[in-house]
């Protein structure tokens, strides 16, 4: 069907559930490396730690990709996963600061990651369900926009608590300030997610009657296996070429989640170990440093779609990746606080692209029927970096950088920019101008 142009409001709308899935995510990525500490684990051993939730991610995403695209119902096509995931994500965030032995915290992490999974994964679907090829940019840099306001909140939320509400450590234990930012963040998911399933309505199937007539030929656990196999199988072109760049600049996050906030209570504040009242300082201006680059991500979304529209969008992601690789590499050479948050400046443009621009030149090569399922395997490309780290980081760490989580940081740098250089070889097929963020008329809820 030709899906009309949506207004800013609905745009707004249909993307408001991302605060709330940020929110929660940039939790689980700023301070479970710190958690895991608490409890106990050395550096060596968290990257394994994490690999139980990107495996079940890496089942989850085209599970409920397929899932998606087969389902209509009363709520519609992606807004049932959309708020099955929120429940059970509350549900961990909750739980998470309440861990009192490692393999509880590493099991809640498996629960936690793949039922954000199951809320992420159809939002990136819904864009090219809901909005015409030339608001896609728009659609996913407004994503970018809740992303970005998400992860300030969440990541700087601890400090605020412990700086300006007098939230006050306790020796030893998870910090009283992080408990309070999990239980807020459960809160917060679920009500934004509840907001987007109440405002927003989805396009029904063009022919219902045939739509359920094709989920009754195609049900069944090897129908959808064999889906799953025939769509990696049939992989569009520029899918696999943002598909190598995806591994490279995922291999570089994750570098940075898993060891900046140590890094910088180690290296830049100079704990004496991770019990005492420095360290947690550290991890809670670490999460400031990414309350920081999130900020840049929430403005630069604005401005994205209109740089997109004069540079072209695989240039713009090249550009932005570059930004990030050198915010990275210039951690290697700070020893002051506060010019960390200058080198986030950059991660945060690099941010705003990575969740935007390899999605909108996606979107324009998907057939429509198949757009859940082949988001779901484009996932793949960032669970799979997420595998390697957690399978091999440790070994890395032990023997190539010697438990010194700031080389770890750097590391991550110069991934970003092998990834702006791979960037270079991926063919845009719809080349489609994009839109900036004019006026557009009062908010409409649909």
């Amino acid at each position: 069907m030709q899906k009309p142009p949506l207004r800013f409001g609905q745009i707004w709308n249909m993307s408001f559930g991302f605060f709330g899935i940020q929110f929660g995510w940039a939790l689980q990525m700023g301070f479970m490396s710190s958690i895991y500490e608490k409890l106990g684990a050395t550096p060596s051993q968290i990257p394994m730690l994490w690999l139980a939730a990107p495996l079940t991610g890496m089942l989850v995403q085209p599970i409920i990709g397929n899932m998606s695209d087969r389902t209509w119902n009363r709520l519609g096509r992606r807004r049932p996963y959309f708020l099955t995931g929120a429940i059970l994500s509350s549900l961990a965030l909750v739980l998470m600061p309440t861990c009192s032995a490692l393999w509880m915290a590493a099991g809640l992490l498996w629960i936690l990651d793949a039922s954000i999974n199951i809320s992420m994964e159809p939002f990136r679907a819904f864009v090219a369900d809901m909005l015409p090829e030339q608001q896609r940019v728009r659609g996913f840099a407004m994503q970018s926009f809740f992303i970005g306001a998400g992860a300030v909140l969440a990541s700087a939320l601890p400090f605020i608590l412990t700086n300006y509400l007098h939230v006050r450590p306790q020796l030893g234990a998870i910090s009283p300030a992080i408990r309070a930012s999990f239980f807020a963040g459960a809160a917060v998911f679920l009500g934004a997610v509840l907001w987007t399933v109440l405002t927003t309505r989805e396009y029904p199937p063009d022919d219902v009657a045939e739509f359920m007539q094709r989920r009754r030929a195609t049900r069944g656990i090897a129908a959808a296996a064999r889906d799953i196999l025939s769509a990696v199988a049939e992989m569009p072109k520029a899918m696999r070429q943002l598909a190598i760049v995806q591994l490279c600049t995922w291999l570089g996050l994750f570098c940075m989640w898993l060891y900046f906030g140590p890094a910088v209570a180690w290296n830049i504040f100079g704990a004496a170990s991770e019990q005492s009242p420095v360290y947690d300082a550290g991890i809670e201006w670490a999460g400031l440093c990414f309350g920081m680059y999130s900020a840049v991500c929430f403005v630069f979304a604005m401005v994205l779609p209109a740089i997109a529209a004069r540079l072209g969008r695989r240039l713009t992601h090249i550009v932005c990746l570059l930004c990030g690789g050198a915010g990275l590499l210039a951690v290697a050479v700070i020893h002051d606080k506060a010019l960390l948050l200058l080198s986030m400046t950059g991660v945060g443009i690099a941010w705003a692209s990575i969740l935007s621009m390899p999605y909108a030149i996606l979107a324009g090569a998907l057939p429509p029927a198949r757009v859940g399922i082949y988001m779901g395997i484009f996932n793949f490309f960032i669970v799979l970096p997420e595998i390697l780290a957690a399978v091999g980081f440790g070994w890395v760490m032990n023997h190539l950088l010697h438990n010194n989580r700031l080389a770890a940081v750097v590391m991550g740098g110069a991934f970003l920019v092998i990834a702006a250089m791979l960037m270079g070889r991926v063919q845009d097929p719809s080349a489609v101008v994009s839109e900036s963020f004019e006026a557009a008329p009062a908010p409409a809820r649909t």
